[in-house]
């Protein structure tokens, strides 16, 4: 039995998220049936999809619920086993939650994912050679399915998902152009993650500036553009965008607060004959396996060098949290629990 610290969702946001919304709850751990194990995180991850599962409104997934642990991956290691594939001290990856510690069934499909730790540190595993990788890799390699010599733009791309993007762009000999926000951000897009080119939008923060920084950036235009932000930075790219260009719509985040966001000119899906597909990485686990052997491969052989930012303890969370929905962050958010 441990003393566990949670963060639960307290209300529902009116408009943006604030720290108000969560509370910091502590509770025992319980005693452990046959088959589950106990883990104690060591970090958990912050996403932006989260500020969509606090509302109260219809989505590919259910809801968080009010008074419930907030939902998120984490990599710890086990604590204590009734489970015999499972030994204590074994590195695992799992969705725990915004929680210390959390008791699986190890047993349920997909729970908890035993990682090799030698080559690749545990806190990657919630971001590069995690599921941020895995959703670059996809709408990339299925989605925009690249051909060598198109060039391939990601917003947000100093995040944990842009972050990946330009190191699997490069291998397929694409030219990679970011958007990021700040000239630290677009700096270390180019010098470090491999990016041809990185556009920051707080310089060019309007649809005609941001597209004509697009033009110089991307002088054979668009041919793959993966979306993680939506509004008129999407409205910009789709100036850009080549005939027959594809779409691999990943988030939105422009309006996680719940406005709708209007696009500009749906009428160049039409003149451009684009694909423009929405997924859900969860959804295609299939393709899991081979998305971490390359991403685990890309960070083992540092050809991709992902960045973190670090808040340290749970309680630190809900701002952290609220920080990664403004762009405070350089990398993939964490919260460090030990």
């Amino acid at each position: 039995m441990a003393r566990n610290q949670q963060i639960v969702l307290d209300n529902r946001p009116q408009g943006e998220a604030v720290a108000g919304n969560f509370k910091l709850v502590a509770s025992d751990t319980p005693a452990l049936q046959d088959g589950q194990v106990l883990v104690r995180h060591h970090y958990l991850s912050l996403d932006p999809y989260m500020r969509g599962r606090m509302n109260e409104s219809k989505s590919y997934a259910a809801s968080q619920a009010l008074g419930e642990v907030m939902i998120g991956g984490t990599v710890g290691e086990v604590a204590e086993s009734q489970n015999p594939k499972y030994a204590v001290g074994d590195k695992v990856v799992g969705m725990g939650g915004w929680q210390e510690y959390s008791v699986v069934d190890a047993n349920a499909p997909g729970a908890l994912r035993k990682v090799d730790t030698t080559h690749v540190p545990l806190s990657h595993y919630l971001g590069a050679v995690g599921m941020p990788g895995v959703t670059a890799w996809y709408g990339l390699v299925k989605i925009i399915a690249p051909k060598e010599g198109d060039t391939v733009v990601v917003s947000a791309a100093t995040g944990a998902v842009g972050s990946a993007f330009a190191a699997l762009a490069k291998a397929r000999g694409c030219r990679a152009v970011g958007i990021a926000g700040g000239a630290d951000k677009c700096r270390y897009a180019v010098e470090e993650l491999g990016f041809d080119a990185c556009i920051d939008y707080k310089e060019h923060s309007d649809v005609k500036a941001m597209s004509k920084a697009l033009k110089e950036a991307c002088p054979n235009g668009i041919d793959g553009y993966f979306e993680n932000v939506g509004g008129w930075i999407m409205d910009a790219v789709m100036l850009r965008m080549n005939a027959f260009s594809r779409v691999a719509l990943c988030g939105m985040i422009a309006g996680y607060d719940g406005q709708p966001l209007p696009m500009a000119n749906p009428a160049l899906m039409l003149i451009n004959r684009m694909k423009i597909e929405g997924f859900i990485v969860s959804e295609h686990m299939e393709v899991w396996p081979d998305a971490l052997k390359e991403l685990g491969t890309l960070v083992g052989t540092g050809k991709l060098r992902p960045r973190e930012t670090i808040a340290e303890g749970i309680a630190a969370a809900p701002e952290a949290f609220l920080g990664l929905l403004k762009g405070r962050n350089f990398g993939k958010q964490l919260v460090k629990l030990i």
